[in-house]
């Protein structure tokens, strides 16, 4: 039993000893999301066990009860998994989102001794009863649940957006494909999961790398890739840079500069809109890229950036670059920016009588 239960999901239980290690060396997620995934990976490693022995030595005459002991934890486990991975991937969920799945559980107990789910009869042949459908509408609405607020929590970016529809494929082909190629199909339910969310985790991670860990806008290390990207898109650039930080760690400590810093990131994340990217390239120096967007365009971003920043109490200098065509460099984009910028800047300080701080020796 063993040797064939190997045999059959090798690959898989490689695959879960990979995402293990991954996760014991990672410096990316934090210690309960870690502990969360590792409950994912216990749970598909069992799950597959179940389907194993479901389907290799309980389908002849003799495992009847067996079989639909075994039915009933396969019907319950993949809501189960679904809500865990809802419970994993989306901050400050509640146990709430187990209700659902706790219920089907309870019902697919029932149906062991009733057949409301499933009904296995003594010669062990399967049929559906009156609720069959129940765990597969029930696993797809956590499904539609888990898109929903994975979209709704990201910055609606291509790069966010592409490991969220991968891992929303990979779950709904779970749920659809049994009813396409058969009950066979769900042989390899724990592989497809297991892969979906290794994959996820993969792109989580290259995310990571290029997301600045205070602000959550992309970092210095991005600029540099996406500025090599199709340059010829970039038609205008936005530089911004905080004024008085200095001040604020120097008087209130840099816990405070921290959370002006903060602050001000989701100012500017929630002016951005399609094709504009914002970066932290410098303590409290900031870049925002424009791809093939107009000077309106352009124009209404900074708008709506000083509309935000004014709600605050902090305070920013603003300049900006535009080529229409396409055709400037975005050295000299930027050079043109900070030269405005730091004009805007030098106005601020002698407005109020002061000089910037990194003019005080």
């Amino acid at each position: 039993m063993i040797k064939e239960y190997l045999l059959q999901d090798w690959s898989l239980i490689l695959l879960l000893s990979a995402f293990a290690i991954a996760l014991k060396i990672t410096v990316f997620f934090d210690k309960t999301t870690i502990r969360r995934m590792y409950v994912l990976i216990v749970g598909v490693f069992l799950l597959s066990l179940v389907v194993f022995v479901e389907f290799n030595y309980t389908s002849q005459a003799g495992h009847v009860t067996l079989r639909r002991i075994l039915m009933a934890i396969r019907y319950s486990a993949t809501p189960f998994i679904i809500s865990q991975i809802i419970f994993t991937l989306v901050k400050k969920q509640t146990l709430y989102i187990f209700i659902p799945s706790i219920i089907l559980a309870v019902i697919d107990l029932i149906s062991i001794f009733t057949g409301i789910v499933f009904l296995v009869d003594e010669n062990n042949d399967f049929s559906r009863g009156p609720l069959g459908y129940l765990p597969f509408i029930v696993a797809g609405l956590y499904c539609i649940a888990l898109v929903y607020l994975l979209i709704k929590r990201c910055n609606k970016k291509l790069m966010e957006i592409v490991p969220i529809a991968f891992l929303s494929f990979a779950l709904l082909s779970d749920l659809v494909f049994p009813f396409v190629f058969g009950i066979d199909f769900s042989r390899i339910f724990c592989s497809t999961i297991a892969i979906a969310l290794f994959v996820y985790y993969v792109f989580e991670i290259l995310q990571q790398t290029k997301i600045d860990s205070l602000t959550g806008l992309l970092n210095r290390h991005a600029y540099h890739a996406d500025i090599r990207k199709a340059p010829e898109e970039i038609t205008a650039l936005i530089s911004i840079d905080m004024n008085g930080l200095k001040v604020i760690n120097d008087t209130l400590g840099h816990a405070a500069g921290d959370e002006a810093l903060v602050t001000l990131a989701l100012c500017f994340r929630r002016a951005l809109k399609s094709r504009q990217f914002g970066y932290r390239i410098g303590g409290d120096e900031f870049i925002i890229l424009c791809r093939k967007s107009s000077q309106a365009d352009m124009t209404e971003l900074i708008r709506r950036i000083e509309t935000n920043v004014g709600k605050t109490k902090y305070h920013c200098s603003i300049g900006h670059s535009f080529s229409a065509d396409g055709k400037m460099p975005v050295d000299e984009m930027l050079k043109e920016s900070d030269m405005m910028m730091y004009a805007m800047k030098e106005r601020f300080y002698k407005e109020r009588g002061e000089k910037r701080p990194d003019q005080v020796k």
